[in-house]
């Protein structure tokens, strides 16, 4: 009991077991001439509080200023100071902040993106299913704009299904420049390797045992595996696919990532392409 408004809230609810306000006053150290007190943020709070454990319900792996984004596309608009206060107040969740790998994040990462289709990167996830079915998902990301191509679910997922997706998503985003990926007998295989040099796409092989040099990747497994794999029960893996299809799409189109400014990877691309699109040059003679 250390916020005034707690100790205010005790004092009534020592009245209701029958003790006076005098004495309860007395015994937490409230005056009372601040019993009466009702704060001015409450009122402009009101409206602000029930959308928000809404959203801390819906996602709840996601922080304070993940939410605020959400809540401002709702028309609330909140600065970060006043929207963690009504997160503490309201006693929801924080997430506990992940500790980092001093030694990996102060080293360079070989080439890093400078565009989209620059870099990919691919890598597994491993979950199970409550019938005993194992589920190997591959994932393909755009390390520049953190778009995630595909999520391919599978029960083995081996080199001539790895060409094949990467084949479906060339035709689809056009081929990149560097495909990166750790050493895996998925990755290495001799037909990918073919494969790859036909569509005059290079590898970006990260050394062993240095997986933050597929930090693009990691990070988006890990958030793959906390806001979605560990809160998910599926039943089958038929299940599991359509799940994580759909998940996919929140990713892309729904969830801001911080690092992309708060924008979602979807956003974020459509506004480089804008950025970077050819102008026309008007001629003077043209106007005249």
């Amino acid at each position: 009991m250390v916020g005034a408004r707690v100790r205010r809230q005790q004092v009534a609810y020592a009245e209701g077991r029958g003790l006076s306000r005098r004495r309860a006053c007395a015994l937490l150290s409230v005056a009372r001439s601040t019993i009466g007190y009702v704060s001015r943020l409450i009122g402009p709070d009101a409206d602000v509080v029930p959308p928000m454990r809404t959203l801390a319900a819906q996602y709840p792996r996601y922080g304070y200023r993940t939410i605020r984004i959400f809540l401002e596309r709702q028309g609330h608009v909140l600065g970060t100071d006043r929207m963690y206060r009504l997160w503490r107040q309201e006693g929801l969740q924080v997430p506990k902040k992940r500790p980092r790998r001093r030694v990996a994040t102060s080293r360079p990462r070989p080439l890093p993106p400078t565009a989209i289709n620059h870099v990919w990167a691919y890598d597994f996830v491993f979950d199970t299913c409550a019938n005993g079915q194992t589920l190997k998902c591959l994932t393909i990301i755009d390390e520049f704009t953190r778009e995630c191509l595909a999520i391919d679910v599978a029960g083995g997922i081996r080199s001539a299904r790895v060409i094949e997706v990467l084949t479906q998503l060339v035709s689809v985003h056009g081929a990149p420049r560097y495909l990166r990926s750790d050493n895996g007998p998925e990755f290495v295989a001799r037909a990918i390797l073919r494969w790859l040099q036909t569509a005059a796409i290079e590898t970006a092989f990260i050394d062993p045992g240095k997986p933050w040099q597929n930090g693009a990747d990691e990070s988006f497994n890990g958030k793959f595996r906390d806001q979605h794999l560990s809160l998910q029960w599926f039943r089958n893996r038929v299940e599991a696919k359509v799940s994580i299809e759909a998940w996919r799409r929140h990713y892309n189109d729904v969830r801001p990532h911080s690092s992309l400014g708060y924008l979602t990877p979807a956003a974020f691309k459509a506004k480089h392409l804008l950025n970077n699109a050819p102008r026309s040059v008007v001629r003077t003679d043209d106007i005249l």
